[in-house]
């Protein structure tokens, strides 16, 4: 977590909510993932400013791109990771989103998606940390992590971890750099319980070649019949309930 999310408020509302210089024009996103470019806001010279960068951190010291994507930071260990702790320190961003998506495991059948977001359908801030990368060939990659917790009541059924969902008034302290770790450890906490909801959707979220409306629509997962045709118990016969 977190793997898939939403972004579809437009872009003149997100600049009001977020206070970034830029005028950005993109269209809604139903289904982001990673290694596609994210929009982020962080602070430069004491003004917030609009980005868009890879979702997949590289590390700025690294010799090339890690094998292996890293798209979150987990809260725990993000001050003491190699990966991370640079970012965390001295570069650190809010990532809007308007939902994200997770998968919960129903025993041998398929993953069960769900479309989480807030109760009242106002957009929000996930932490993220960023960092920019220079391959050896001199070309320049900004980048991007989310911050993950411990999963509140409400999703801790479908999963145990979650992004780290900023409140409005904290963004300012997320954002500012003389932060300290322990002001920033507060934050970095799981979201009230009744702050999210989470809406089974469709299987075609599973693909990140669609992207549509649709898929936050409320669907659940078919399961496969576990009882081939062959062995299926007969029907109980209804006639019997007249004798009574």
């Amino acid at each position: 977590m977190c793997g898939r999310y939403t972004i579809t408020t437009p872009p003149q509302a997100m600049r009001d909510l977020f206070a970034f210089a830029e005028h950005p024009n993109f269209p809604a996103r139903y289904n982001v993932a990673p290694t596609q470019p994210v929009p982020v806001i962080r602070v430069e010279s004491g003004a917030r400013h609009f980005a868009l960068v890879r979702w997949g951190l590289v590390p700025s010291w690294a010799k090339e791109e890690p094998q292996s994507l890293l798209i979150n930071a987990r809260a725990e260990t993000i001050a003491e990771k190699p990966s991370f702790r640079g970012a965390f320190r001295h570069r650190r961003c809010l990532m809007p989103a308007d939902g994200f998506y997770e998968w919960q495991a129903k025993g041998r059948g398929p993953k069960q998606p769900y479309y989480i977001r807030r109760r009242d359908g106002a957009p929000f801030a996930m932490a993220a940390i960023w960092d920019n990368w220079m391959s050896s060939n001199g070309s320049e990659l900004d980048s991007c992590a989310v911050v993950t917790t411990d999963a509140n009541a409400t999703l801790a059924p479908i999963h145990n971890r979650m992004p780290v969902i900023l409140d409005e008034k904290d963004w300012g302290l997320w954002l500012d750099p003389a932060a300290t770790p322990r002001e920033l450890a507060a934050l970095m906490r799981p979201a009230l319980d009744d702050l999210l909801e989470a809406i089974p959707v469709s299987a075609a979220v599973n693909s990140v070649a669609n992207d549509r409306p649709g898929l936050i629509i409320e669907t659940h997962v078919t399961l496969p019949d576990p009882m081939p045709e062959k062995k299926k118990r007969k029907p109980a016969d209804d006639r019997q309930s007249n004798l009574f």
